[in-house]
Formats: C-alpha cells, structure tokens, sequence
C-alpha cells in the first residue's frame, strides 16, 4: 500500500495496532478517534461484534467546546462513567493510530482517574 497522505499513515498504524489489541465482553477495547471537530470514545466487545457504550463531544454536555486538553478531561471522565453504567471497570486502549501525548494522554488519564484499569 502506497503512502499518500497523514492519515493513510495513521490508518497503517492503526491496522498494526489491531493485530495486537482484542476486546472481549469482560475486558472490551476502548476505541478513541479524533477528527478536526470531535472526539469520539467507543467501548467494543470485538468477539461478539457489538459496541457496548459510546461518547463523544456531539453529546449534550460536551456540545460546542474546543478540541483542547479540557475537553478531553471532561470526556475522558464521562466515558469512564457510561462504562460503569455499563458493568465495564477494565478495558484494553486502542488509540486508534494517533500520537499518545496531549489530548489523548489526558483523556486516558481522566478514563484511569474515574475508575477504568488499563
């Protein structure tokens, strides 16, 4: 496959990453994506197919707000708590192919400061 552009590149590292990382109903992958208006949180049990729990900034809370390392606290917290809602205290991080620092390092802090074991 032919590199183009950043996120043929992003997408490559991301396929490299899924062979490796595996949701399961106890233990499901914590998928994040960011794109230039959102962030985005999926809970996945990768056996059964099925999206457990999902956030994002298009919620209600979270509506209107900057892409900044604020916004991903706040979303990091409230994911943690839809996957408690959910019975979901452990998880497997898939970054999803993007750089872990700023945004993504401090919504994954905010995930393990309310409660999710990586």
């Amino acid at each position: 496959m032919k590199m183009k552009n950043l996120k043929d590149y992003r997408i490559r590292r991301h396929r490299r990453l899924r062979q490796k990382l595996q949701g399961t109903a106890e233990r499901p992958r914590m998928c994040v994506f960011v794109s230039n208006h959102h962030f985005y949180v999926q809970f996945v049990d990768d056996i059964a197919g099925r999206t457990l729990a999902a956030v994002s900034t298009l919620g209600s809370e979270l509506k209107g707000q900057k892409l900044n390392v604020e916004t991903a606290q706040k979303l990091g917290a409230l994911a943690a708590q839809v996957a408690k809602e959910k019975g979901v205290t452990a998880v497997v991080f898939d970054r999803g192919g993007f750089a872990y620092g700023g945004r993504l390092r401090a919504l994954a802090d905010a995930a393990r400061a309310g409660g999710l074991q990586f």
